[in-house]
Formats: structure tokens, C-alpha cells, sequence
């Protein structure tokens, strides 16, 4: 049951945070994670994983949910450290970064819950919960923040590299994003350690 998770720490009293990341199989730009600490009992009706809501949708709901979040914070990785440690490792200091911001705002947060079946070490205690954001609240809820934070950010970068069209693919792997990067290579925000990206280097 969607929230049954989030319901049973609530009547427990337990101060938790859900955590998402969006952005691990684009091929530019960071990886991005959001920590969020709701109000006990929060509801939000029609919530889904970010992934199934329109981009119209997500930012209704982002509205939403930051207004009524007791806290929230937003932790990154660069392209440049996907390279350096590997997606999964980014995506764990993304989540870190993320942790460590909302402990200052709320560091009676005893708990983190994970989207996915493996996490980072983190200075509390940590759930992973495969498929977190179609059976908890706050991971939903941490999943669209997250994404519409990237998504904004994709769109900023597309106006310093207009020609990669990230406003469109949020940099990924689309048919016309491949062709341009096998047409012009790739951008300083680009992971050169990806797919195609790792193949053009070696030509």
C-alpha cells in the first residue's frame, strides 16, 4: 500500500527523511538527490513516482510539496565526478550531500529512507526500499523535487550549449542527441565515461 511506510514511522514518532536521485542515465549534466522531511501524516492526493507525471504535473506538485515539506535539500554530483568515482558512487555522494544539508535544518532526523536495493553509508540509519517511490510518500515526493530541480538546471545549460537541445532530452541519450554528439562531440557537461560518449573518445 502507497504510504503504509511512511504512516507506520509516523505513528511511531520517528523523524525520517525519504531520498531520490534523478539523473543517472543521462549522458550530461549531474546527478542530483533530494532529502525530504514531511509533516506526519502528509497527503497529497494523485502523488506518483515523477517518472509518470507530466512535466506539468511535476511542477504542481513540486509547488505542493515544498510549501508543506518540514525541510528539504537538494545534493549533487558533477558530470566530472560521475567520471572520476562512477555513476553509482556519484549518485551516493549526491545522496550524502543531500543528507548531510538536511541534518543542519533538522538534525533530529534518525532515519533515511532509500529508493533501490543498495545505499550509501550515512551518518544515520538507512532503509532501502526497492520501488521506494511507489510505496512511500516521501521518497515520491523527494523523486519529483529532485526532478524538477534537474530539469531546471538541464534547461540552464541548454542556453550556454544550445546545440545539444538539454531543455528537450534533459541530456538523454534521445535519437537527436546521439546524432549530435556523433555529429559534433561531446560538451564540457558531458560524462565522457557513458556509452557513446566512451566510444567517440577512442576514435
Amino acid at each position: 500500500m502507497f504510504g503504509a511506510i511512511d504512516k507506520e514511522l509516523w505513528e511511531k514518532e520517528v523523524v525520517f527523511c525519504g531520498i531520490d536521485e534523478v539523473g543517472r542515465g543521462s549522458l550530461a549534466g549531474p546527478v542530483v538527490a533530494c532529502a525530504i522531511i514531511l509533516k506526519p501524516n502528509s497527503v497529497f492526493p494523485g502523488l506518483k513516482d515523477s517518472k509518470r507525471l507530466s512535466a506539468q504535473q511535476r511542477e504542481k506538485f513540486y509547488k505542493i510539496i515544498t510549501k508543506s515539506a518540514l525541510a528539504f535539500s537538494i545534493g549533487k554530483a558533477s558530470n566530472k565526478e560521475i567520471d572520476r568515482l562512477n555513476i553509482q558512487n556519484a549518485t551516493f555522494l549526491a545522496m550524502e550531500r543531500a543528507v548531510l544539508k538536511i541534518l543542519k535544518k533538522i538534525p533530529e532526523c534518525k532515519l533515511a529512507l532509500i529508493d533501490g536495493p543498495r545505499a550509501p553509508s550515512l551518518p544515520i540509519k538507512v532503509q532501502t526500499i526497492v520501488k521506494g517511490d511507489e510505496k512511500s510518500i516521501s521518497i515520491a515526493c523527494a523523486s519529483i523535487v529532485a526532478k524538477v530541480k534537474r530539469d531546471r538546471l538541464m534547461k540552464i545549460l541548454a542556453q550556454r550549449y544550445p546545440e545539444y537541445h538539454f531543455e528537450v532530452n534533459k541530456g538523454y541519450p534521445t535519437q537527436s542527441h546521439r546524432a549530435q554528439l556523433i555529429k559534433i562531440g561531446p560538451s564540457e557537461v558531458h560524462r565522457q565515461s557513458f556509452g557513446i560518449l566512451k566510444l567517440n573518445s577512442k576514435k
